[in-house]
């Protein structure tokens, strides 16, 4: 007799089931619903993007073919095609979206805050656009021949952690979803380029958060002071400057002006310096340039996103469809990373997602094979044969 469920329900047990049913009757997610309900939905999901199925279809018969063993996922059946179809294009996707919060704070408990050079919270914002074919995706405008759809995310570099994520329509400015984030004073957020607007940057210092990103070409600036660089080292220059923009049309006054810097940097490997704009006055000049590269960090999310979860090619056409397979590869990525954390093997992201779709639904203890997934099998104890008299 097994000892322990499947790998599949061990990992379902991250999630309280009660809390879920929680969220589901927040959402009014199961109004009308006929003997499928959210929970199987969230399954079948999840299945999509950890056993890799690639269609309606290998979800279902997938899921299928395990039949004896769905009961330990706390389902009865698998679902039909069409009763998964329908409930992802009409179910609130806010479940799910909710559901990932619900995570996030189970995963910041356990994920170890890596030391950086300053006691502040460090979050980097970007945005990566998904490509959907315009005449399937019609509601996803985006250029004249392709549609196609954005995330904008804010991960949090201490922890590693994606803390927010934002889905629009392609053709959404990156720095209008910027404007609509609110931060805590003191936090640091590094971006690109991208997201260059003078007016989003004086609100920002006026609430008491740091940012860094690089400087566009053709800004006009007046040098305020220039600081002192080391002599042959990879700072070039150091400046306080105070940029030139008008803030009357915006109802703004202020008594002081806001200051910046400006920091040119010699990078390896590349021809041009790189010039960095900040509102942080104390910190060192190799501290701001340190900053930005850990901006890298959300890019390897996306990377890793993309790579490894059903983020490129979706399982319904509608818009809540969409989201609801965006939002459950979100929960599946820190479903990984959790499973990270408490393992004391080396694991890569993509090889623990390679590992866990072959043992799914093998009866081992979960924990125990996260650290040693190598090692054959604990043997069960033999069955005690009475004598008779």
């Amino acid at each position: 007799m097994n000892r322990v469920c499947s790998v599949f329900r061990q990992i379902l047990n991250v999630f309280s089931r009660s809390e879920f049913e929680h969220l589901a009757r927040k959402h009014g997610a199961e109004r009308h619903a006929r003997g499928f309900t959210c929970w199987d939905q969230f399954v079948a999901m999840l299945f999509c993007h950890l056993g890799r199925a690639q269609s309606l279809r290998e979800i279902c018969g997938g899921l299928a073919s395990a039949q004896g063993k769905l009961n330990h996922l706390g389902i009865e059946t698998a679902p039909a095609k069409s009763t998964l179809a329908y409930a992802n294009a009409h179910r609130p996707w806010q479940l799910f979206e909710s559901l990932f919060y619900v995570l996030l704070e189970r995963c910041k408990e356990v994920a170890p805050k890596r030391r950086l050079r300053f006691k502040n919270a460090l979050l980097s914002l970007d945005a990566t656009v998904i490509d959907l074919c315009a005449s399937v995706f019609d509601w996803a405008k985006f250029r004249t021949t392709k549609g196609g759809i954005k995330i904008h995310m804010l991960l949090e570099n201490q922890g590693l952690l994606p803390s927010y994520a934002v889905i629009t329509e392609a053709k959404t400015a990156d720095i209008r979803a910027a404007r609509e984030m609110t931060f805590a004073p003191g936090t640091i957020v590094v971006f690109d380029r991208g997201y260059n607007d003078f007016l989003w940057f004086v609100t920002l210092t006026l609430q008491g958060v740091w940012f860094v990103t690089r400087m566009k070409e053709g800004t006009r600036y007046q040098v305020i002071e220039r600081r002192e660089v080391p002599r042959g080292g990879a700072v070039l220059s150091d400046e306080v400057i105070e940029l030139d923009l008008d803030l009357r049309p915006y109802d703004i006054e202020l008594d002081t002006p806001v200051l910046f810097r400006r920091i040119v940097v010699r990078v390896p490997d590349r021809d041009e310096p790189m010039v960095f704009l900040t509102n942080h006055l104390d910190f060192a000049a190799s501290t701001i340039a340190a900053i930005y590269k850990e901006r890298w960090q959300i890019e390897l999310l996306f990377k890793a996103l993309k790579q490894n979860l059903r983020i490129k090619t979706f399982v319904g056409t509608s818009s809540n469809a969409l989201h609801i397979q965006i939002w459950t590869a979100l929960i599946a990525m820190l479903i990984l990373r959790y499973l990270q954390l408490k393992s004391r093997f080396g694991w890569s992201l993509s090889n623990l997602l390679a590992m866990l779709r072959f043992n799914l639904f093998t009866y081992r203890d979960l924990w125990t094979w996260l650290d040693d997934p190598f090692s054959p099998p604990e043997a069960l104890p033999e069955p005690l044969q009475l004598s008779l008299a």
